[in-house]
């Protein structure tokens, strides 16, 4: 998959975070994902279509989330539940419109589905293509979080 792609998702990643929640974040090493553990312990999915088709995902471990939401709110969050929910399908289509309107610039036109969020330690992940899934791994001062993104034309 070409970095074009995978880095309109990036830069809208943490530009949402910072704008949102004051979170700075850190991209790590972008690597395959050969697996279809989530790397996290909620997931926000999106499904992209257009001239290409894929998926995006935001993949947070519990800590990081629970900080995230609490710079979003105001107010300290302590425990998983419906607003935490709320907030990563959020905050997944904050990075998805984004990362969208970079790629649209260059040429690519992508419509989104409407975010869905699972939550669970250890829950499972499809994306809809065949392509390889590019994953981003994340650092905040309070955990880490993951993006996933795949396409194929």
């Amino acid at each position: 998959m070409d970095v074009k792609y995978i880095n309109p998702f990036i830069a809208a990643t943490v530009h949402v975070l910072d704008t949102t929640a004051h979170i700075e974040t850190k991209a790590g090493k972008p690597f395959i994902k050969r697996d279809k553990i989530a790397r996290g312990d909620v997931t926000g999915v999106i499904g992209l279509t257009g001239r290409m088709r894929g998926t995006v995902s935001v993949s947070f471990s519990e800590p990081c989330i629970l900080s995230i939401v609490s710079g979003m709110f105001g107010e300290e969050m302590k425990e998983m539940n419906e607003e935490i929910r709320d907030a990563v399908g959020e905050i997944s289509n904050m990075i998805s419109g984004q990362a969208r309107r970079k790629l649209e610039e260059d040429g690519l036109s992508l419509s989104a589905a409407i975010p869905t969020v699972i939550m669970g330690k250890d829950h499972s992940l499809s994306h809809i293509t065949t392509y390889p899934v590019i994953a981003i791994p994340f650092q905040t001062a309070k955990g880490e979080f993951t993006i996933e993104v795949s396409f194929e034309e």
